[in-house]
């Protein structure tokens, strides 16, 4: 795995070469060249090494754009592939396509699932015709390239309704549409048997905090207050502004959201970017008790701001600054959603999916601040093979 940019760009140099040269090859050491008819489908045909009057197959598949490979594949008239040169270009296509996924460029798996399941979808239709006396009996090899592109598709991203909307537009016909669910749905069965999906794995790969739909089915002997970050950073009512710039200043923890105290019972709660607002626009007083009011702040402050709010660094606070008081009253969220720590696992968890929490405050029987959970607290929880897992999460 490569980290510099500079061998990022490298790597993907290098597989742009090796591409470009083995679809070269396979095209020169092929030898599929079709006539061109007046059925012939193919707007611009390409003639790489064939006669005049023919074209070139294995050209068609690699050197078009995936979109158009795949509606060649899908509409092409029987007799247009030749079967070793689908095979070839189905494994050659499905290795390069794996290699390619793992680059550092924004490539998708989309397209190059359905042409390469089109290709197979297209080779198993030619193979069923010539292994019957009678191939008239079977359907056009383009209809089981479209189910094979559907099946490769699903198989990978392991989506059902939807790519089954998405496939029956594409091809714009809803007879098929049956069919595709059935192919789908038991992609989706097979493959969760085996493996979980594509985008499954990248989740945990890069380990994002990633919320399932349900809590994992063996938590709920798990409690609030085994799963809840403590101890907790928090901010009374009227703080100091040289304690908040050392709280947000401080490399080691990267809290995002802060509860409010007073003088010890929860009374709200306040986030990271809403205090760097508030000490750019120096929104406090001498002192604590000083009758001059704070400067007043409006919406649009905090919406010019959003969503890439400056870093405390590059706020700069005087020494006079810092023994100022800032009131958090007119600012901070005065109802944030707090659970008893004797809260189970599945219930916290429900609460996050239903209500879209990015904090929940863990509170005792006095309501005060024993813990926060936020969404690294619940996803790393999984369940594998051994039980109830715990993985490490990225530290974003």
């Amino acid at each position: 795995c490569f980290r510099h940019p500079c061998l990022q760009v490298m790597e993907a140099m290098l597989v742009a070469a090796v591409t470009a040269t083995v679809s070269f090859a396979m095209i020169y050491f092929s030898n599929d060249c079709q006539p061109l008819g007046p059925d012939q489908s193919e707007d611009y045909p390409l003639q790489l090494f064939c006669a005049d009057g023919e074209y070139n197959s294995m050209a068609t598949a690699f050197f078009n754009t995936p979109e158009r490979s795949v509606r060649s594949l899908f509409h092409n008239p029987p007799g247009s592939y030749n079967p070793l040169t689908l095979s070839l270009f189905t494994l050659t296509y499905f290795f390069l396509a794996c290699w390619t996924y793992g680059l550092t460029v924004s490539a998708g798996v989309f397209i190059p699932s359905l042409l390469i399941g089109a290709a197979w979808g297209r080779l198993f239709g030619i193979l069923l015709a010539s292994i019957t006396p009678d191939g008239s009996i079977w359907a056009d090899p383009g209809k089981y390239a479209l189910i094979g592109a559907a099946a490769q598709l699903g198989g990978i991203v392991r989506m059902t309704l939807s790519l089954t909307v998405i496939m029956v537009e594409a091809t714009g016909n809803v007879t098929y549409g049956l069919p595709i669910m059935l192919v789908l749905l038991t992609a989706k069965i097979v493959g969760d048997y085996f493996v979980e999906g594509l985008y499954d794995i990248h989740i945990k790969l890069q380990s994002v905090p990633f919320l399932h739909l349900e809590a994992p089915a063996t938590s709920h002997w798990l409690t609030a207050r085994e799963v809840m970050s403590a101890p907790v950073t928090c901010f009374n009512r009227i703080e100091k502004v040289g304690t908040i710039v050392d709280v947000l200043s401080n490399t080691s923890t990267n809290h995002n959201g802060f509860p409010v105290v007073v003088p010890v019972a929860v009374c709200g709660l306040i986030l990271r970017s809403q205090l760097i607002v508030l000490l750019k626009h120096k929104v406090f007083v001498e002192l604590a008790r000083s009758r001059l009011t704070q400067r007043k702040l409006q919406l649009k402050d905090f919406r010019d701001a959003y969503p890439r709010f400056p870093p405390i660094q590059s706020i700069h606070i005087s020494q006079d600054e810092r023994e100022c008081m800032m009131d958090l009253t007119e600012f901070m969220n005065p109802t944030p959603y707090t659970v008893p720590q004797e809260t189970s696992l599945p219930r916290v968890f429900k609460l996050f999916r239903a209500l879209g929490l990015r904090h929940l405050v863990v509170v005792d029987s006095e309501n005060r601040v024993v813990g926060l959970v936020t969404r690294k607290d619940l996803a790393r929880y999984h369940l594998g093979k051994h039980g109830l897992e715990e993985m490490q999460l990225a530290q974003t």
